[in-house]
């Protein structure tokens, strides 16, 4: 079960002390969840997070009953308690059966969870990877796998890496055990195809960066042989932004001084400052409207 961090959490709308966190466990049955990076209190691509736990539920065909603007209210508030910066985590959990309202049981919570944000050396010259032979079921849903996880964590504590690159049966790479995976071949930007991973929030904003900076992207599968062949890699997500990858089962890369990342890495700079600038205007919108 997770760690209850800083002072209070979020129980459906009601905002609970951290102490009582274990009182609400929410390892039984099964949990779609967000993770959402909190800069200067407030919320990184809060809408965007929201689309795609809607999405997950639809995936899974599961209801969300709680509303959008009531987990909002409660995001915002929870923030207000605490005073601090993180990642918070959304959960909303389902026990019982789906099929049958009398045992069926819909839980939210939200809660900071402990983090780890790469270091200014780690940006500089890029971490280790390994690669890991292993896929998630449903890889377009966000849903809490704690066993899946808990084999990973255990071979890159023991490599003692930043992440594991996920391979799939036929050989081919996915994603990041807890990221998206690009790479760079030449003057092109290479990602796996969407249908085959999770579509990270950082991923669409990288896209959206290439985009703006007219640098080549494809959507295709690269083999793990291929690997060698790589300019260069890198590792996007809610708590390592775009981070470069240095090596590869021991295989070295010169990321960090790509060109090209070097240019995403500054174009998703822009991205979060412009939508630091929209939520504050959401946000006096709401005020005022309220």
């Amino acid at each position: 079960m997770d760690k209850c961090m800083n002072d209070y959490f979020l129980f459906g709308s009601q905002i609970k002390i951290c102490c009582e966190f274990d009182n609400f466990n929410v390892s039984a049955g099964k949990s779609l969840y967000e993770v959402i990076r909190i800069s200067d209190g407030m919320p990184v691509f809060l809408m965007e997070h929201l689309d795609r736990l809607e999405n997950s539920a639809k995936i899974m065909k599961y209801n969300i009953t709680i509303k959008r603007d009531e987990i909002i209210t409660g995001i915002l508030e929870l923030i207000n308690k605490n005073k601090v910066d993180g990642n918070l985590k959304l959960v909303v959990n389902y026990e019982g059966s789906l099929d049958t309202c009398e045992t069926f049981n819909e839980k939210f919570l939200a809660y900071f969870v402990p983090h780890v944000y790469p270091t200014k050396e780690q940006y500089n010259e890029g971490v280790e990877t390994i690669t890991y032979h292993g896929e998630r079921t449903n890889p377009n849903a966000k849903v809490i796998n704690s066993e899946f996880r808990e084999k990973v964590n255990e071979k890159i504590n023991k490599e003692k890496v930043y992440e594991a690159i996920l391979v799939d049966d036929d050989g081919f790479i996915t994603e990041g055990s807890k990221s998206n995976i690009f790479m760079v071949q030449g003057s092109k930007v290479i990602t796996s195809k969407v249908e085959n991973v999770l579509p990270g929030i950082t991923r669409q904003f990288i896209l959206k960066v290439c985009d703006r900076l007219n640098i080549s992207v494809e959507e295709k599968n690269i083999h793990e042989s291929d690997i060698k062949s790589l300019s260069a890699l890198f590792i996007s997500g809610t708590s390592p932004k775009v981070l470069p990858i240095k090596s590869v089962d021991g295989f070295s890369f010169n990321s960090s001084k790509n060109d090209i990342i070097n240019l995403i890495i500054m174009g998703f700079e822009v991205e979060l400052k412009e939508d630091k600038q929209k939520f504050v205007k959401f946000f006096q919108n709401r005020t005022i409207n309220k």
